[in-house]
């Protein structure tokens, strides 16, 4: 398993974003909004799921996924954390996080459950935010027009979750995770997920005031359905995970490693930040 690099973002997160930051459109806005707003809770579940998979493992096996389970840990915490600051800036806005009530409500029904369906459940979010991700690197047209911040924020955002896209995976493989469980979370995962993300995107444009003009609508299928659109050319990328032979690593990461490595001015290794600092 390879290390995983944890960095420090250097971009203004303290300015708040234009209402409808992402190009100027109403629908494309609300639509990441929503996605920003399950990262929270969200990250903080996969954080205490592998660290439950890890304490369930034998010990020798341990040793060997500690450190990406670390490197994992370090990129979803700073995640979670620059999303609360951006949502923070979505609440004076007058959006309503009701995705992250819905989520914290199901995660109380987890308590006690094994380990084992924390981490599958984890690995099959996982998967859909990797595809999710290779979809936007791929698209960053669909950006154009976005303030450059808030489109490094995304890019990273997408480039790190490719870039540990396999580490839940390997876990529940190794906590002797099974494949009908392993598909019948992933459906549980995909029917929540889309589910959510469609009722707070609908929730974010009815509070903008933005749901019921002809603009947002025709965007909505623009980037949903028509050609490059998100449902158009994942549902492919979502099929793999069904296969008896699906790996994560099989997903082209190079893409997001070419973000990073272009990009290391302003996605810091904390260890090359920390060695910047004045003593």
């Amino acid at each position: 398993m390879s290390d995983l690099l944890v960095r420090r973002l250097l971009i203004d997160l303290e300015t708040p974003p234009a209402r409808h930051w992402a190009a100027g459109d109403a629908f494309l806005t609300a639509y990441y909004n929503a996605l920003s707003m399950s990262f929270p809770v969200g990250e903080q579940f996969f954080i205490d799921s592998v660290r439950k998979g890890l304490a369930a493992l034998p010990e020798a096996e341990r040793a060997r996924f500690e450190p990406a389970v670390r490197g994992f840990i370090g990129q979803e915490a700073t995640h979670r954390r620059v999303h609360q600051l951006f949502n923070a800036h979505l609440e004076k806005q007058g959006l309503v996080n009701v995705w992250q009530q819905r989520i914290t409500h199901r995660l109380r029904r987890l308590e006690g459950v094994n380990p084992r369906a924390w981490v599958g459940l984890t690995a099959a979010t996982e998967h859909f935010t990797a595809i999710l991700a290779e979809h936007m690197l791929a698209h960053r047209e669909q950006m154009a027009g976005t303030e450059a911040r808030l489109q490094t924020l995304w890019l990273w955002h997408a480039s790190e979750e490719t870039e540990h896209r396999s580490v839940a995976f390997d876990l529940y493989r190794a906590l002797g995770g099974n494949e009908r469980w392993r598909l019948r979370l992933f459906h549980y995962v995909t029917y929540r997920f889309l589910t959510d993300l469609l009722l707070q995107t609908l929730g974010n444009l009815r509070r903008d005031g933005t749901l019921w003009r002809r603009s947002t609508w025709a965007s909505g299928w623009r980037h949903l359905f028509c050609a490059g659109g998100v449902v158009r050319e994942l549902r492919r990328p979502w099929a793999r995970y069904r296969r008896a032979d699906f790996h994560p690593d099989q997903q082209d990461a190079e893409p997001a490693l070419r973000w990073l490595r272009a990009n290391a001015d302003v996605a810091v290794p904390l260890a090359a930040a920390a060695s910047s600092q004045p003593t």
